[in-house]
């Protein structure tokens, strides 16, 4: 019988996983957009597409070291993560739109790093649902839980 992970905290594990990838783009793209004076558009597009580079880009890792080749571990990145990344980027970049002056704000205001870090959480307790609704479907995380499973039994086996 194989370990079918849908706990909560596979979902907690796999929002934490999405949220690092999404806050090292969204902080990149902001700091980015930021110093070369650019507008909140082009910013705000920069740390999403950014967020979506380094959430896909963490998962990638983990496949590949499970075992898997390139294409495949770049579909298993693509499928455990897409919704959870959009869901996320949509609340962060919600909450930091609706929330009065933070779209001004600079880098060096509080207001900044606030509103970023405040958005960011409110965007985890979003997502965890989303991923745990996917992992009992045996969607997104479920299949990188799998490979990397799979990569662990063929690993004990060779020993």
């Amino acid at each position: 019988m194989q370990h079918q992970p849908n706990g909560w905290s596979t979902a907690v594990q796999a929002t934490l996983h999405c949220l690092t990838g999404c806050a090292i783009g969204e902080v990149l793209g902001m700091v980015i957009g930021t110093a070369l004076g650019w507008g909140n558009l082009p910013t705000t597009v920069l740390a999403i597409v950014l967020a979506f580079f380094f959430g896909y880009s963490l998962t990638l890792r983990g496949a590949l070291k499970a075992g898997l080749d390139f294409r495949a571990a770049l579909r298993v990145a693509l499928a455990a993560d897409t919704l959870s990344i959009a869901v996320m980027e949509l609340i962060d970049n919600g909450v930091i739109t609706l929330w009065p002056d933070a779209m001004d704000a600079e880098l060096a205001d509080l207001l900044f790093w606030a509103s970023l870090a405040i958005s960011l959480a409110i965007a985890f307790v979003v997502t965890v649902p989303v991923n745990k609704w996917m992992i009992g479907r045996g969607k997104g995380h479920a299949v990188v839980h799998q490979h990397h499973q799979n990569h662990q039994n063929h690993q004990d086996h060779a020993h």
